[in-house]
């Protein structure tokens, strides 16, 4: 690959630094060396979300959250036989000594196959928080600044090569489709799942068992974010679950001193403690697999179908967002969107 110089970092920079040029580059890879030029390992958008998950600060050095054992090749020839039998995108070349020679990608020695994945948009809710704007418009169609919440969704998803989207619609669903259409004056081909009733945010994937084949993404139509969905779905391979949640770091302050027992005795007090979790956020890709899980044309919730795919025992992930990441479910969140979209969105 061109200029892969550019995404070898050093064993002595931080999460932070290695972060910023994962971000930069369109490899989404980078190369972990020593001063000799020695290769220590490699780290992915996955490896540092990873970390995030166990707790590591951005602060701390790379090598908290490298791959020390990652595949490796010894010359180009050995290169084309590990891609045509392993799913790695991007492999560091080394000489005998172990020192990085190059780095080379996928696309170098095969072109990447069309992603056929498709996109789940749920944006068939009443936005009854949002009144008195949703009372003549749907949700998925208020303007953040000069588009629409779904049209910047679906352009976000098309980014990355994810274009053929279904629209589960209920509330006001003329609208949508007439301002839509079948996606092609966007670029994107658009199904329509149209709710009698109100089926929730996984109710209406039962309408879709025998049309999917390969892990799909389920989005709710009112979020703005950033997030790499390349990334994501790279991720729920990765990790070979059957469904993987967003999920993103919330705080809250207690406004009191919360006090400490053994008993009766009064052992401490911390004054307003700040306590950190996260949270749903929204977004998710599962495995068609599951869909037989959803009840038929009923009422039922996201949250409801990961406690059934826990209680069965199926393989899940959690995927941190460190991206831009807003739900706009209120008045005030919906004036955040507007100011917030001409920096971090144009």
């Amino acid at each position: 690959m061109q200029n892969w110089e550019k995404i070898v970092v050093n064993q002595h920079q931080t999460i932070l630094e290695t972060m910023k040029i994962i971000d930069q580059e369109a490899s989404q890879f980078t190369v972990v060396v020593d001063e000799h030029n020695y290769l220590l390992g490699t780290v992915t958008d996955g490896d540092v979300r990873r970390g995030l998950l166990k707790g590591v600060s951005l602060k701390e050095k790379v090598d908290q959250v490298m791959n020390t054992n990652p595949t490796i090749a010894v010359n180009d020839e050995n290169a084309t036989v590990i891609f045509q039998h392993s799913t790695v995108e991007h492999l560091p070349v080394v000489n005998d000594d172990y020192q990085l020679i190059k780095v080379i990608s996928k696309q170098e020695v095969k072109k990447a196959p069309k992603k056929p994945n498709k996109v789940v948009l749920m944006a068939g809710g009443l936005g009854t928080r949002l009144r008195p704007l949703t009372e003549t418009m749907p949700k998925p169609l208020l303007k953040i600044g000069e588009k629409p919440i779904l049209e910047i969704i679906i352009e976000s998803f098309k980014m990355y090569g994810f274009t053929d989207i279904y629209l589960c619609v209920n509330y006001k669903r003329e609208l949508i489709k007439d301002y839509f259409q079948d996606g092609r004056s966007f670029g994107v081909s658009i199904t329509y799942i149209d709710e009698s009733i109100n089926l929730g945010t996984a109710g209406p994937l039962s309408l879709l068992e025998d049309e999917i084949n390969e892990p799909f993404f389920v989005m709710n139509a009112d979020l703005l974010t950033t997030i790499n969905f390349e990334q994501l779905l790279r991720f729920h391979k990765d990790n070979q679950s059957y469904g993987t949640m967003c999920v993103r770091e919330y705080e809250y302050q207690v406004p009191y001193g919360v006090i400490r027992t053994n008993g009766d005795q009064l052992t401490s007090i911390e004054e307003k403690p700040l306590h950190k979790e996260f949270v749903n956020a929204g977004i998710y890709v599962l495995d068609p697999e599951l869909l037989h899980l959803i009840p038929y044309n009923q009422f039922y919730d996201m949250p409801e179908l990961f406690r059934k795919m826990m209680e069965q025992n199926y393989s899940l992930s959690a995927f941190p967002l460190r991206e831009y990441w807003l739900d706009i479910g209120r008045y005030d969140d919906y004036q955040q969107a507007n100011n917030d979209f001409y920096e971090v969105f144009e």
